[in-house]
């Protein structure tokens, strides 16, 4: 229970200093055991702009299985090009109650490679 209480503070203090905006909008992070999502959220309207995931056929073309660094950064470059496409440059990371650690920090590598800054 520890660990689950642990999570849930640190998932309420990193959403709390959080906003997206339509000029620099939110990129959310969503790991499972076996997939790793993100999507680039506009709070104001309520809105997601963009989005990937390791079950995209285009990413699953590329990557069999999606519950490693090499899919997270896969993951993290294509919403990066597609957030780049919709004409979203700056955005804020939020990595919700995970650690910045693993799939969740190549995803983020992947995405300042691509060209986004956070």
């Amino acid at each position: 229970m520890l660990v689950q209480a642990r999570r849930v503070r640190r998932q309420r203090r990193v959403r709390r200093r959080l906003f997206g905006t339509p000029e620099r909008p939110r990129l959310a992070v969503f790991r499972s055991s076996k997939h790793i999502y993100a999507q680039v959220i506009n709070d104001v309207n309520g809105t997601t702009l963009v989005s990937a995931s390791t079950l995209d056929p285009e990413i699953r073309a590329q990557q069999a299985y999606g519950g490693n660094k090499a899919a997270a950064a896969l993951v993290g470059r294509v919403v990066a090009e597609r957030a780049k496409q919709a004409s979203i440059d700056k955005i804020c990371f939020d990595r919700r109650c995970y650690k910045y650690h693993g799939r969740v920090q190549a995803l983020a590598d992947a995405a300042r490679e691509a060209g986004l800054q956070f």
